[in-house]
């Protein structure tokens, strides 16, 4: 009898998390290694949000809570969801979780039984497939390629769905592409998914905030009302609110579902953190001034991260209308070596290289479900971006 759970052997660690984990190894090590893997912001926490934080403390909020969040947090993600999306709901609709992975992880895990097929548009985070593998769901991911700036059609959404199907998730802005779907784009999805009933939407709200150029956030339930009462809404304070750290997520849907997200959480991790609670009140309910400076300043990132790598023979760089990724096309690239002879067959082969011989960490795009690409996370400072990218330059310029 195996000692481990078979249920590991259908899953891989994140390769994000490796690659991250790898390069701050090298460092440790004395490498200068420049890291572009993380979707972390380098903003520090706003001051308010530290404050209420420190306050909480003060004040001796510091005991458990109910499993899945405090009535403010709860009250406070209501009052978002109503301000920024249009959408209503009541606490007892809210799940609070340690961070935004946990709720997506408790509805799949909730939800799913053998032979339930979840549809993930590639490119994808790359915790999805993962996540439904581990809740007995079989993932079935359908390509967004780069001519159709990876966006999902309505009608391979269509194609995709089969009386199995039970979710679709969807994420816009998008990790890793930053690709978000316009109004009618979303708009055309949600037609499809109004004759398929069966069908539930989890949507994948992430980098609301992170919005760029004149594009407008849209979500489902926002776009289609009809669907309210099979779409869970997910969301969280790790990304706008650069508190990554923090480990708050959301997720607001229908009663049964939250309760059985609650039931399954109670029994898990129980509440996240107390003071993480309270820090994410005063997130959602205080001022909200920095988005702005703070988006101006990725969109300048984002640019000059674009201008540099679209230099470069053999990449194609599209531009993404939010989030901080890009994610660079080396179709032209596959098949060249590099000076100490590796063979670039594949992304997986380019990200390896490029951190063993120009000390640049970045995610390869097989692991995202769409190749040959490779993700760049922008969340850094301009210098690190601008050597960063000319040390990608010379790498590439040098292979032959």
């Amino acid at each position: 009898m195996p000692f481990l759970s078979t249920t590991l052997s259908r899953v891989k660690p994140s390769p994000t998390i490796a690659m991250t984990a790898k390069a701050a190894e090298l460092k440790a090590a004395g490498r200068d290694v420049i890291g572009l893997s993380a979707g972390e912001p380098d903003f520090d926490t706003p001051q308010n949000i530290k404050d209420a934080a420190v306050a909480a403390i003060a004040a001796g909020k510091t005991k458990y809570t109910a499993p899945d969040g405090i009535p403010e947090l709860k009250k406070a993600i209501c009052a978002k969801m109503s301000r920024d999306n249009g959408l209503d709901y009541t606490p007892a609709q809210i799940s609070v979780g340690t961070g935004g992975k946990q709720t997506l992880y408790n509805a799949l895990m909730a939800t799913l039984n053998d032979g339930d097929e979840v549809i993930i548009p590639a490119p994808y985070w790359v915790s999805y497939p993962d996540m439904v593998l581990l809740a007995g769901g079989t993932p079935v991911a359908v390509e967004a390629t780069l001519e159709n700036n990876f966006k999902l059609t309505a009608d391979q959404l269509e194609a995709a769905i089969t009386p199995n199907t039970k979710w679709f998730i969807f994420n816009s802005p998008s990790n890793p592409t930053g690709a978000g779907y316009s109004r009618a784009e979303l708009k055309a999805l949600t037609d499809v998914l109004l004759r398929h009933p069966h069908v539930w939407v989890m949507s994948d709200d992430m980098y609301e905030h992170l919005a760029y150029d004149g594009f407008e956030f849209c979500t489902p339930a926002q776009i289609e009302p009809a669907l309210y009462e099979r779409t869970l809404t997910c969301n969280g304070v790790s990304k706008a609110y650069a508190m990554t750290g923090w480990r708050i997520g959301y997720a607001a849907g229908p009663v049964e579902l939250i309760a059985a997200m609650r039931k399954i959480q109670s029994q898990s991790t129980s509440n996240p953190c107390t003071i993480s609670q309270w820090a994410a009140v005063e997130a959602l309910n205080g001022t909200q001034e920095f988005l702005t400076p703070n988006n101006e300043m990725f969109v300048r990132r984002r640019d000059l991260v674009i201008k540099m790598l679209s230099e470069i023979d053999g990449m194609t760089v599209p531009t993404p209308e939010g989030a901080f990724y890009v994610y660079p096309s080396i179709a032209g690239l596959i098949g060249k070596t590099t000076p100490k002879g590796t063979v670039i067959d594949t992304d997986e082969a380019f990200a390896t290289a490029l951190l063993d011989e120009a000390d640049v960490a970045v995610v390869f795009g097989a692991a995202f479900g769409l190749s040959p690409n490779f993700r760049v996370s922008y969340a850094t400072s301009d210098e690190a971006l601008t050597e960063a990218c000319t040390r990608i330059q010379r790498f590439c310029a040098e292979l032959a």
